[in-house]
């Protein structure tokens, strides 16, 4: 996991599971499908960083959270 700098030219698309409250993450698929790597943010700060993450983390951290490894 990394830092990137300014992603901001790329298209962000919030999280489906996001329920309006404003606690969601935005992710950059058309880098993914590009490059293998997952750009993550947080919505509310559209301008701060965003986390890189290669695909094999990105899976095993998905499949953690739809394992309920994760507490609310």
């Amino acid at each position: 996991m990394s830092s990137t700098p300014d992603p901001q030219p790329m298209r962000w698309v919030k999280s489906t599971y996001s329920g309006g409250e404003g606690q969601c993450i935005e992710w950059a698929p058309a880098h993914a499908h590009a490059t293998g790597e997952f750009l993550v943010r947080d919505s509310k700060d559209p301008h701060g960083p965003a986390l890189t993450f290669e695909s094999s983390a990105w899976s095993l951290f998905v499949t953690a959270v739809k394992g309920g490894e994760f507490p609310v």
